[in-house]
């Protein structure tokens, strides 16, 4: 099974090795057909602290790594 791959901004780097990613997403509403923004925060697994506020990250569906991480960096901007 493909893992899944989202793209957010980093919003806090302030705990050790985890970094919390805020990802948007855009639909049209089913019944007032308005584009909606919707956003959602993801913890992530930073291994090397590399990712800082306000970085463009993608990040990858992984093993349960914590309570709250089951998400890793896969590549910063």
């Amino acid at each position: 099974m493909p893992k899944r791959i989202l793209q957010g901004e980093v919003v806090s780097d302030k705990n050790d090795k985890t970094i919390v990613v805020l990802v948007e997403r855009r639909f049209k509403h089913p019944l007032l057909k308005k584009v909606v923004r919707s956003s959602k925060k993801y913890h992530a697994h930073d291994e090397d602290n590399k990712c800082q506020v306000g970085d463009t990250v993608r990040i990858e569906e992984c093993r349960p790594i914590s309570k709250k991480k089951s998400w890793k960096v896969v590549q910063d901007a």
